[in-house]
């Protein structure tokens, strides 16, 4: 959006952040943006992201909760903590996803495929 912004748009902005939404104004609004009104009249349109974004939300998400650090830096231990955490999410659905993974964490996709076997089979045992 440009120029001055609604409140609402500045209301909103921390959570479009968040899931990698953007406000487009008023005259830019597509068939898939959505209308959010301020006192019955509308008052700015929120585009969501398409699919082929979510795997690097998911990715800055985990980034914000080990500190921001490069998950590259991370030790061993805390790069397993990574993807058990985006196998919960579901990033290893997301075509690619396990070799996107494994470019952030500075290692190999087999390395990845190993992380995820243990898990498994940590799992199993519990």
């Amino acid at each position: 959006m440009s120029g001055e912004q609604h409140p609402l748009a500045i209301a909103i902005k921390p959570l479009l952040d968040a899931v990698g939404a953007s406000a487009v104004s008023l005259d830019e609004i597509q068939p898939n943006d959505v209308t959010l009104e301020w006192e019955g009249k509308p008052a700015v349109a929120v585009r969501l992201p398409g699919l082929e974004s979510a795997l690097d939300r998911l990715l800055n998400e985990i980034r914000r909760q080990f500190g921001g650090a490069d998950l590259a830096t991370l030790d061993r231990m805390d790069k397993q903590r990574v993807v058990a955490l985006l196998e919960e999410r579901g990033a290893f659905t997301i075509r690619h996803g396990v070799e996107n993974v494994a470019a952030a964490l500075g290692v190999s996709r087999f390395t990845v495929y190993n992380y995820l076997n243990r898990q498994q089979a940590a799992g199993k045992q519990a």
